[in-house]
């Protein structure tokens, strides 16, 4: 499979981590457990809100993820900041789908929380619409995004960045 197909398997997902997957450059998902999705349900460069692209991809619940034994004891929730997470890699991904070269940073935006991905869901979705691409000097992305729980917005997101960085930049 190539770095241009427009889906992705857990196990593509886990050689995008090795920086294994056929054509993906540089930059690397991370390994489980940071890994928040399980699989890239579709990827494009010209579709989404903007025109510009979008990633949508699936994480599986369940009641046993290593999340859940910790956060919070009695009340277990995903903490937030995971979902954001998420958003940020499949924003790294999309540029690295593109070609773009480096190595994938979180650069910051804006997240609103209303709801939350409590132990009793099943299934986590996540999505974001390229709103800017700059491929040089930086490699550059912003999107606008958001998480559902079993089909119910829990987190919207704006003007999320990541950059991609040169090993001399790090």
């Amino acid at each position: 499979m190539t770095m241009r197909a427009h889906q992705f398997s857990y196990d593509d997902l886990i050689l995008h981590g090795r920086g294994e997957l056929p054509g993906q450059g540089d930059a690397k998902l991370p390994a489980p457990p940071m890994l928040m999705f399980d699989r890239i349900t579709n990827i494009d460069d010209d579709g989404g809100e903007f025109g510009k692209g979008s990633v949508t991809a699936e994480l599986d619940l369940n009641p046993d993820l290593w999340f859940y034994q910790c956060h919070f004891i009695g009340d277990p929730v995903m903490p937030g900041c995971l979902g954001l997470d998420a958003l940020w890699q499949m924003i790294g991904f999309y540029l690295s789908w593109c070609g773009s070269p480096g190595r994938g940073r979180a650069l910051g935006g804006t997240i609103k929380f209303v709801g939350q991905a409590t132990n009793d869901k099943k299934l986590l979705q996540y999505h974001v619409d390229i709103k800017k691409h700059m491929r040089s000097p930086l490699p550059f992305g912003v999107a606008n995004g958001w998480v559902k729980a079993d089909g119910e917005i829990i987190y919207k997101a704006e003007n999320l960045r990541v950059g991609l960085i040169g090993l001399e930049d790090q």
